[in-house]
């Protein structure tokens, strides 16, 4: 059930940003402390990290990407050029094949460290909350967006 969650959100996503410019995915919208390309590289990274690289690195995209869409970062303090809305949408796309490629052994596995939301014990609790935590940056995309069109 929680790889259909997130293949959902994941698919909701790419589909809502397909016809986003440049431009508006750099814009800092009043109220918001991120823009839309930070969410959609911070979803990207933090599902790659809890996913892929424990215990090792995972070289599925540039490192670059954890510093410029981790917890605690904004487009503010960048000081390298972000990766383009078509780079980023690959590595989206990439990322939900990987993601499906687990077999159910694995979903069912414990995961070996503690996980920053709730009460997760397996890989499929984690994609559960994963699939959540994208849901939420996807509507603040979608609200973004809204905002930043208005203007």
């Amino acid at each position: 059930m929680s790889r259909k969650q997130f293949n959902l959100t994941r698919t909701s996503l790419i589909t809502f940003i397909q016809d986003l410019d440049e431009n508006t995915a750099d814009i800092q919208a009043k109220y918001f402390n991120n823009t839309i390309r930070w969410h959609l590289g911070h979803v990207l990274v933090v599902t790659e990290k809890l996913l892929f690289m424990y215990p090792k690195k995972s070289e599925h995209f540039p490192k670059e990407y954890a510093e410029l869409f981790s917890s605690g970062t904004k487009p503010a303090d960048w000081t390298t050029t972000p990766p383009t809305l078509e780079e980023l949408t690959t590595y989206l796309l990439d990322q939900q094949e990987r993601v499906n490629q687990f077999d159910d052994l694995f979903w069912k596995t414990n995961v070996p460290f503690k996980a920053p939301f709730g009460h997760i014990e397996t890989y499929e609790d984690l994609l559960i909350m994963l699939g959540f935590h994208e849901a939420e940056h996807a509507g603040k995309i979608k609200a973004m967006r809204q905002v930043v069109e208005a203007e």
